[in-house]
């Protein structure tokens, strides 16, 4: 089915020991030999694992009666003219090492390795062909899992398509091949007891890798995410709540949330400003036409890099954006892990105190400290892809898109949980339950 899916591009991914190396370089092998004069480029994110992957099998079972390696270029070289590149891109900017080629193929392994920008501008701009009867075709293989994890699962796996193919807005064609072990049956009569070591992995890990189920990774930082306890739907925010805003500027992207405070010290984020290409002063204007008259904030949270002043101007970034209108501005404690680690335990399910059984486990119903409503899709799609640094693993991995959890983990700092127990928060909540308006002076600190 990968060999001859009739689309654009094509995704064969899922659980572990599937095949989907050796499908990729037999795929550009097949590419290389049918269309004489063809170029193609076989891709991992770093030098080593291409190393002791791709090339180590090319130079095994490729046959030399057909062509040669040339190691000093790191390509196969056909009799017919073809060339076959074996390349690495582990830096965003590595991409631009392949700027005046073109490929009438592309593969990547493992692409759930790539950021969405390596892949978008190798396939968009690099994948072009003035040979005649090359078809321009890109092919991937990869387990779930890694910094590109979210965008793959986008492209590919949330259409809920399988074994088809299907057009995009613009006509371009795209399926997705799920593997499973079971499709490897030389590896299972090779290693039997290969299965029984995925079984004894943690359950979130076996999910992805022996079943390739796409909803749970090796490698999320927030595995305490479940978009049925912390996504909610809009609701109308009692006026005495407090409310605050947290901000990552960016010209690349400004991510701003509204946030509303329960009196029992429960976080809601209400609202959602994701934008790129805003200038300081633009982006502030934006923040205060997006924030009714009739909402109080307290505070704007927001980076510290905003009070350093640029050099070409002397003007701090805080300055132009107060004499925009936000001037409520203060400086966000910026500490990575310990914020990663706040936001944890604000995403850590608990026991819902207002009762209530959950209608797919059918135990108690959960809730947790942070919930986000719908009003702010970025972040609900952005925050479950957030993955471990390699070198540095109680930190996120800079690779994943991060602007949304950047800005919630400046709000998650500047409310650190109230001093008291989680019981009596359940029992507060539950007495107010039973109220038909809630009395705000009998909560302390409101």
């Amino acid at each position: 089915m990968f060999h001859s899916a009739p689309a654009d591009v094509v995704l064969y991914g899922g659980s572990v020991g599937g095949g989907k190396s050796e499908a990729l370089l037999w795929e550009a092998f097949i590419q290389m030999i049918e269309s004489p004069n063809n170029r193609g480029l076989l891709l991992r994110r770093t030098f080593p694992e291409l190393d002791r992957s791709l090339i180590q099998r090319a130079l095994m079972k490729f046959p030399h009666s057909l062509g040669r390696w040339v190691a000093s270029k790191r390509s196969w070289e056909f009799h017919n003219g073809s060339v076959l590149e074996f390349g690495f891109c582990e830096k965003e900017t590595d991409v631009f090492q392949y700027q005046s080629a073109e490929y009438g193929f592309i593969g990547f392994d493992e692409l759930t390795h790539f950021t969405k920008f390596q892949w978008d501008y190798l396939v968009n701009t690099r994948l072009r062909s003035v040979v005649p009867g090359v078809w321009p075709r890109a092919r991937a293989a990869s387990n779930p899992g890694g910094v590109g994890h979210l965008w793959v699962k986008e492209m590919f796996i949330d259409k809920g398509l399988r074994d088809v193919v299907w057009e995009d807005e613009h006509g371009y064609r795209l399926a997705f091949i799920p593997a499973r072990l079971q499709d490897n049956p030389h590896l299972l009569k090779n290693d039997p007891t290969y299965v029984k070591r995925l079984m004894r992995m943690p359950e979130d890990d076996r999910k992805a890798l022996l079943d390739g189920d796409w909803s749970v990774f090796a490698g999320q930082y927030f595995k305490e995410w479940s978009e049925s306890i912390h996504v909610i739907e809009p609701f109308e925010i009692p006026s005495w709540w407090r409310r605050f805003r947290s901000l990552d500027y960016g010209l690349d992207m400004t991510a701003c949330y509204w946030w509303a405070v329960s009196p029992e010290d429960q976080l809601y984020i209400y609202r959602e400003l994701y934008e790129p290409d805003l200038s300081l002063s633009e982006a502030a204007k934006t923040i205060v036409e997006m924030t009714p008259a009739n909402e109080k904030i307290s505070y704007t949270v927001a980076s510290p890099d905003l009070w350093n002043r640029r050099q070409d101007t002397g003007i701090a970034g805080v300055e132009t954006m107060n004499k925009a209108g936000l001037n409520d501005l203060v400086r966000a404690d910026h500490r990575r892990i310990p914020g990663w680690r706040a936001l944890r335990e604000a995403l850590k399910p608990y026991d819902d105190p207002n009762g209530g059984l959950d209608p797919y486990t059918g135990g108690p119903r959960k809730t947790s400290r942070l919930r986000i409503t719908r009003e702010a899709p970025n972040l609900i799609r952005t925050l479950p892809g957030l993955v471990h640094d390699r070198r540095k693993v109680e930190d996120v991995s800079d690779g994943v898109e991060d602007h949304g959890p950047e800005s919630v983990r400046y709000g998650i700092m500047s409310r650190p949980p109230k001093t008291v127990s989680l019981e009596e928060r359940r029992k507060r909540q539950q007495e107010r339950a039973k109220r038909t308006r809630p009395v705000v002076s009998s909560v302390t600190g409101y």
